[in-house]
């Protein structure tokens, strides 16, 4: 707390000028010392008014003294309490020596920083207390000498320390703090971490500091205080996809936030989309999603977290995420293009569909180009194009003088024209092995060189090029060269013109002249390419992008995520980085307005960890500071109990105190109360937002429901039994995955289910494995299937027992069915059959005769269907009632169980190789019957229809 602390005691005043009220108190004593006499009342008769003319007494003329010390009381305790008082206890301060106070102050602890600091402050304050001499080190700044100071310099300190945009670099304090620790043998060290790391990153170096310091610290006990848990959530890895801009939710502890809402906005901050992400219980990671149109999409340049203050929780995005609109437009004839294996268009379709949003418009090669440049394409690509009109090679110039990337594919049309909107002059015909200008073996290609932007990219051994388009040598053929061959040949070639870039590739877009289309490597080439369009930077010589330009920082984030002036250490960075942010980089935007380049706090891949502390071999401490008692309230309160006081003596004292009536003392207290407890919040009546007692509290809602409610799943019943549950999960698994595959319904994870206690009318179908040894269900679990099954919903009860029903010589029931006996028992059960051949279920989407699972000789029942007159046709199914129960014996769970693959991971019993076929359709064609109904009933009337069509 701010203000005045008395004569270094725990009593703080915030606004201590208010107590030079209490030099008046001398003037208040002598004006309440002098009352003067107040006015009597008289009777009007005449002779009274004669006889009481002299009074019998004198009213005093001086205030009683103790009275007097009473109301001086008064006054000053309102003073002090005006004041603004605080007691704030100090906490014990162990040792004697100086004391190091190690502070994380990356953006990790910008949450609750004040906290932090309040914690800190506490240190010290005590420090200064008990005259100890304090260093403050925020490990997050650059290492420097540690001296120990007088405690209120490391206050001061501490006040212009905040949280940075980049986790702390810890081990590079270790050889200061040992010389502090060297130079003062007797220092206590306090650390306050974040408990925060990076996996794969700062892991080791974390658990290496925590090591060293403990070996540093000796025989010293190291104090760390901090969260239970890193509490924040970070985002990385954002994606302009083709369905939406993504972004990758982390945290570094399953307890931390489990949901929240990402706000996308532009460069000027405004709002363009808003999401939600949850995590799925004990994940520590997901996906957000922003459908948004791909205009709107390219505008975003930030992306956070709200109600987070963490430049973690902060993503920027720059021109080189942005998804590009790309044209394309082919040479080829409409037979090839009817073919799309021939197609020139069909590899660059699969490599740029899923990174940029395509458009191939039909028409000559001129209607195309107009098109595209009217639609506002940022790259053209021209594949095996000859011959360029000179109209539509003027658009097309100035296309790319604006900005644009023009990219063109060789081939049989290019290489027998006088093309010349190329990057360089090129020879008539073209390389080929066994022609005039022949190789005796396919070419390789070369790695990438450095005054490129396809430095760096891996190249492959395997990718081979036996015809090509030879370029004229020249003296400006090495400074356009993007990409070479193993013998020094062109391949990739490009000229900058304006602000674009005319690139070209001397082989075709298919794989007819190179198998380079059918490579990983295409995809990323072509990704590098299209990113030109808005990132292109300064040129060597106007001609090849120079990789090791930089830029300077414009905007950097602050520690808490707002965006800031660039501080004096802030260094320039590549155009083309993707590294995290550190002391040197600030997380911001790099460059110019038009073509910013994005630096965040994390990179893409990095995930946050929990940081490892046990080689310290201590606890973790709380960041509560003591707590801070506001004397305001009590101050009031006493200066009320003895404003009453008075004005009780007032009221029933003598003549001379008359002046006060009891009725006005009594409004005058309520008033004064009513004010004490506005200003002082003192609480003596339940707040104003304060729900009413007899209210029932809604009930909440698990994260389980929530997620049933938003994406349909499967259930199956928890029978207590490990491996039987495990199969059930399994199998209703695998059978998800084939309908996921085969059918439009994508059902979410399946769910285990105790039906006492959890809700089932999230789901439409339940799995009941029947388990003779598990106890009976309850009387509650019995009312809520029941429920379940008269609303709509379907239970299937497998036995499992197909193959000792076969197996046993006698007729007797087995331990499972006499089981599910006695729970069919407890419930309204409308009459059973065996499926019928012409029930919906054998062909809601397969056709089926039976339905096996791991066995096949068991028989399925279903609800009974009304009857049929004899000799009419049985409907298959009246309305679109669906049987509430299926009851089976062939263990459906374990032959619908599968791994990731689709592989069964479990044997069938039977004479039949497609069993674990047949059980998945027959699954698939119950969960289907229970999803639609009997739509495929309709089916009855097919034979009158025929008929009909016939006639």
């Amino acid at each position: 707390m701010g203000g005045l602390t008395l004569f270094g005691t725990p009593l703080a005043f915030t606004a201590p000028f208010v107590l030079l009220a209490l030099a008046a108190l001398p003037a208040l004593w002598v004006l309440l010392r002098v009352t003067p006499p107040s006015p009597r009342q008289v009777a009007f008769p005449p002779l009274g008014l004669a006889l009481d003319l002299a009074p019998k007494r004198q009213t005093p003329a001086r205030t009683p003294w103790w009275l007097l010390l009473l109301r001086l009381l008064i006054a000053a305790l309102v003073i002090v309490a005006c004041a603004w008082p605080a007691w704030n206890p100090l906490p014990a301060s162990p040792g004697s020596g100086p004391v190091l106070l190690l502070i994380d102050n990356g953006f990790a602890s910008a949450g609750d920083w004040e906290e932090r600091q309040a914690s800190a402050r506490e240190t010290l304050e005590a420090a200064v207390r008990d005259g100890r001499p304090a260093a403050v080190v925020g490990l997050a700044q650059p290492a420097g000498d540690i001296s120990p100071g007088g405690a209120t310099e490391a206050i001061e300190r501490l006040r212009t320390l905040r949280p940075v945009s980049y986790l702390p670099e810890r081990a590079a304090h270790l050889p200061t703090i040992e010389r502090f620790l060297e130079q003062n043998p007797d220092s206590t060290i306090i650390w306050i971490t974040d408990r925060t790391a990076l996996e794969n990153v700062n892991t080791r170096a974390n658990d290496d500091f925590a090591t060293r310091l403990r070996t540093l610290a000796g025989e010293r006990d190291v104090e760390v205080r901090g969260t239970a848990f890193p509490a924040g959530v970070t985002l990385a890895d954002t994606a302009n996809a083709r369905d939406g801009l993504t972004v990758r939710v982390r945290r570094a502890d399953p307890r931390a936030t489990s949901e929240g809402r990402l706000r996308a906005t532009d460069l000027k901050g405004l709002t363009l989309g808003e999401t939600g992400f949850a995590f799925p219980p004990g994940a520590l990671e997901t996906e957000a999603r922003f459908d948004l149109p791909v205009e709107i999409r390219n505008a975003v340049a930030r992306i956070d977290v709200a109600g987070e203050s963490s430049a973690g929780a902060v993503a920027l995005i720059d021109g080189r995420q942005r998804r590009h609109r790309v044209g394309l437009v082919s040479g080829a004839g409409a037979d090839t293009a009817s073919q799309p294996l021939l197609s020139p268009t069909f590899y660059l379709t699969r490599a740029l569909e899923p990174y940029a949003e395509l458009r191939e418009p039909r028409g000559t090669v001129s209607e195309a180009v107009d098109r595209l440049i009217d639609e506002q394409a940022t790259v053209i690509v021209l594949t095996d194009v000859g011959v360029i009109d000179p109209r539509t090679a003027g658009r097309l110039e100035e296309f790319v003088r604006r900005g644009g990337i023009l990219l063109r594919f060789s081939g049989p049309r290019m290489a027998n024209s006088d093309e010349a909107f190329v990057p360089v002059r090129l020879r008539q015909g073209e390389r080929t092995i066994g022609g005039a200008l022949s190789w005796d073996t396919p070419r390789t290609f070369a790695p990438f060189p450095e005054t490129s932007p396809l430095h760096g990219l891996p190249v492959s051994d395997e990718i081979t090029v036996s015809r090509q388009i030879l370029a004229e040598p020249d003296a400006n053929l090495p400074r356009r060269t993007w990409a070479t061959l193993t013998d020094g040949t062109p391949v990739i070639t490009a000229n900058r013109l304006g602000e674009g870039f005319i690139v070209l590739v001397h082989v075709t877009a298919d794989a007819t002249w190179s198998n380079l289309p059918l490579s990983g490597t295409f995809v990323e080439i072509l990704r590098r390419i299209i990113a030109l369009s808005e990132t292109a930077g300064p040129t060597d010589n106007g001609d090849a992008v120079v990789t090791t330009e930089t830029v300077s920082p414009q905007r950097v984030l602050d520690g808490f995520g707002s965006f800031q002036s660039p501080p004096p250490t802030a260094r320039p960075v590549a155009r083309g980085a993707t590294e995290r942010a550190s002391m040197e980089h600030p997380a911001g935007f790099y460059g110019a307005n038009e073509a910013p380049v994005a630096i965040n706090a994390l990179a893409p891949g990095d995930r946050p960890v929990a940081l490892d502390i046990s080689a310290l071999e201590t606890t973790v401490q709380p960041l509560a500071s003591m707590q801070n008692i506001d004397l305001r309230q009590p101050l009031l309160l006493a200066a009320l109990v003895l404003f009453m006081l008075d004005t009780i003596i007032s009221a029933i004292s003598g003549r001379g105190r008359r002046r006060v009536r009891p009725r006005a003392a009594g409004v005058a207290a309520s008033l004064l109360l009513v004010g004490v407890v506005i200003h002082g919040g003192f609480p003596l009546a339940a707040p104003a937002h304060a729900a009413p007692a007899d209210k029932r509290q809604l009930p909440t809602i698990s994260d389980v429901d929530r997620q049933a409610a938003l994406q349909t799943r499967l259930a199956y019943v928890i029978t207590g039994n490990d491996e039987v549950d495990e199969i059930s999960r399994a199998g209703l698994a695998g059978l998800s995955q084939e309908l996921s595959y085969r059918t439009s319904f994508e059902p979410g994870d399946p769910v285990g289910v105790d039906p006492a206690t959890d809700e089932l009318a999230f789901y439409p179908l339940i799995y009941w494995p029947v388990v003779a040894e598990r106890p009976m269900p309850s009387g509650t679990a019995l009312r809520k299937i029941d429920a379940f099954m008269k609303s709509g919903g379907t239970m299937i009860f497998d036995t499992r027992d197909a193959w000792l029903q076969n197996a046993s010589s006698d007729a007797s029931p087995t331990a499972e069915t006499l089981r599910l006996r006695q729970i069919l028992a407890g419930l309204d059960i409308p009459g059973l059959e065996p499926v019928p051949a012409d029930h919906v279920l054998t062909k809601t989407f397969f056709l089926m005769d039976h339905f096996p699972g791991r066995y096949a000789t068991g028989e399925t029942w279903v609800e009974a269907l009304p009857p049929v007159p004899e000799g009419e046709p049985r409907p298959a199914r009246g309305g679109d009632n669906v049987s509430p129960i299926i009851i089976t014996s062939n263990d459906l769970a374990a032959a619908w169980a599968s791994d990731d693959f689709g592989n069964p991971l479990l044997p069938t019993v039977g004479s039949d190789p497609d069993q674990h076929e047949m059980a998945a359709r027959g699954g698939m064609n119950m969960v289907m019957y229970v999803l639609t109904g009997s739509y495929k009933a309709d089916q009855v009337h097919v034979p009158a229809l025929l008929d009909r069509l016939g006639q």
